[in-house]
């Protein structure tokens, strides 16, 4: 067991699933909860069937060189863009990613849908249905990339899972948006992760010698966690100095009409 590996798979992968959830309680409460889990329920079956078709078959290239390089670079392209929305985000740059305002949209969205089904509603069934797809796809890159370039996908599947039997569970419970769960500060540790991980993995597939070998991965989120916080620095400043100069123009345009 890789307990990094762990770790990581569980907190990409919750994400994704509190996203899903989201879209599946909307369409529950408003078209019924036989069309919303149906959906659901295909698009895992969907996801099951391709980790199994390219999962397992793909573990005899893992100790290729190349498969880890390309590996480590869609990794790392994969990283920096959850890095470069969570930077956007904090600097104020991008809004804030509710959950509770994407349950209100999506409910409203089901509202204005005309269609209505006895038994099974087609517009809430294929919601769900693309929803938990297009979030599980990529929660199997994760999952995938995580354990083939670490030769653990077990480790990888075990954190996935957790993810989603903890979000499953409380979702069951609170049968609302997890709004309490920091998903924002989640995607920001997620991003910091998969881009340690795709930068370690990139220099195994070129045959770097890594201090201390696996150390090096939190050597290398930590150098990038200071350098996401030196760009949201920056970015703030520019942003607040924009807002300065738009309320000094206003003023000196209002001070010369009078």
């Amino acid at each position: 067991m890789n307990f990094y590996l762990i770790l990581a798979s569980f907190l990409g992968t919750a994400v994704e699933f509190v996203e899903a959830l989201t879209i599946v309680l909307a369409v529950g409460v408003v078209k019924g909860w036989k069309s919303s889990l149906s959906g659901m329920a295909l698009a895992i079956v969907c996801l099951v069937a391709l980790v199994a078709l390219f999962g397992v078959p793909l573990m005899s290239l893992v100790h290729l060189g190349t498969f880890q390089l390309v590996i480590g670079i869609l990794m790392t392209l994969f990283g920096m863009r959850w890095l470069r929305k969570a930077i956007l985000r904090y600097s104020g740059l991008k809004a804030l990613h509710l959950e509770n305002e994407a349950f209100e949209e999506e409910l409203a969205r089901q509202r204005d849908d005309g269609t209505e089904g006895k038994k099974m509603n087609w517009f809430g069934f294929m919601t769900t249905f693309n929803i938990v797809l297009l979030e599980g796809i990529e929660a199997i890159f994760i999952v995938l990339t995580l354990g083939l370039a670490a030769d653990s996908l077990v480790s990888s599947i075990l954190g996935s899972v957790l993810g989603l039997v903890i979000v499953v569970i409380a979702g069951v419970m609170l049968r609302k948006p997890l709004a309490m769960i920091p998903e924002n500060t989640m995607k920001f540790v997620v991003g910091l992760m998969l881009s340690g991980f795709g930068v370690f993995w990139v220099g195994e597939g070129l045959g770097v010698e890594w201090w201390h070998e696996d150390i090096s991965i939190l050597v290398l989120i930590a150098i990038l966690f200071v350098l996401s916080f030196v760009c949201v620095g920056i970015l703030r400043n520019l942003q607040n100095r924009k807002v300065n100069l738009r309320e000094g123009s206003a003023q000196d345009r209002i001070g010369a009409h009078h």
